[in-house]
């Protein structure tokens, strides 16, 4: 709301200036009004002169987007919603038995070595060399949270058995939209929060793993789990980084094959899911780009003090 400029109230006595009005007729004051609140004027508080509104800016702050710049960034959230679906498609397939445990282990940890060697030769070690982690400590971490999840698979499978499987699948689905929720798509928001992001999709494939036949379809489905929604996410971070050409081509395999195998479950959710990545990739962009037409931010002096100095060295 604009501010209303309001003229200095002409019985106003300028005492402090040694100078005083006649009650016979308004006299116009001689002094110059100032923005300042520290000097005695003879105007009233909320007084502000034609200059006011002459330091207002619009759009100062606006940022420029670009369709296929858009487009691009668009791609994290594409993988996530891949993982998730090829997350509960391979539940589906333990599930109606289509799919062995053993075959799911043997094609993760296929998967992970070629992940792990990628991730490395992405940036020719550069990373390792500045974490100071070798190998052998990676290969003792893998072997201990392998190790612990096989010793547990049995407690993980009996964990909800006295909860409904109905309560099962609706917090399942709940983890997992939280998990979408909270994960860090590269955005600096209050709501990003890597750690929860990944408990959630854990705490899902846990609900969802106590509903397999056997143990060893837990330790698998957990196992999974952690390679999709914590090892996947990594990689796909060091390949947008550093190739971004070769991130586009997996982020768009990653999507075929994630509908087509949801196609083997379901003709219409495979057309949905499709119609959703079209429109997060292509229609969204769109409309983000035509609705930066219509920003209409006004800046100036009513804005509030912004301290640019660093003060760190006061809290010493």
């Amino acid at each position: 709301m604009s501010p209303v400029l309001q003229t200095p109230n002409p019985g106003h006595y300028c005492r402090s200036f040694g100078q005083e009005h006649s009650h016979m007729g308004p006299v116009r004051s001689p002094f110059a009004w100032r923005k300042v609140l520290y000097d005695r004027q003879p105007f009233p508080d909320n007084y502000v002169d034609e200059s006011f509104l002459e330091e207002m800016r619009k759009n100062i702050y606006v940022r420029n987007y670009y369709y296929w710049a858009v487009v691009f960034e668009s791609g994290v959230v594409i993988q996530q919603l891949c993982s998730v679906c090829v997350f509960v498609v391979i539940w589906w397939y333990m599930d109606q038995d289509m799919l062995s445990p053993q075959r799911l282990c043997g094609f993760g940890l296929l998967v992970t070595l070629l992940g792990y060697i990628l991730f490395d030769a992405v940036d020719h070690g550069e990373g390792r060399r500045t974490s100071g982690r070798s190998r052998w400590a990676d290969l003792k971490s893998a072997l201990v949270f392998g190790a612990f999840t096989y010793g547990f698979s049995p407690v993980l499978k009996t964990l909800t058995e006295s909860i409904s499987t109905d309560t099962i699948y609706a917090m399942s689905v709940l983890m997992l939209l939280g998990h979408l929720v909270f994960f860090d798509y590269g955005a600096n928001a209050a709501v990003v929060s890597s750690t929860l992001s990944i408990n959630m999709a854990i705490f899902a494939s846990v609900c969802l793993a106590s509903r397999l036949p056997r143990s060893l379809h837990a330790f698998a489905m957990v196992t999974f789990a952690i390679q999709i929604f914590a090892l996947w996410p990594s990689l796909q971070k060091k390949l947008r980084a550093y190739t971004p050409g070769a991130y586009l081509v997996i982020t768009f395999l990653f999507a075929i094959f994630a509908v087509m195998w949801l196609m083997f479950i379901s003709s219409v959710g495979a057309l949905l899911f499709s119609l959703l990545l079209f429109s997060v990739s292509f229609v969204s962009p769109y409309y983000l780009i035509r609705l930066q037409l219509f920003k209409d931010n006004i800046h100036g002096p009513w804005d509030e003090a912004e301290i640019k100095e660093d003060l760190s060295r006061f809290l010493n």
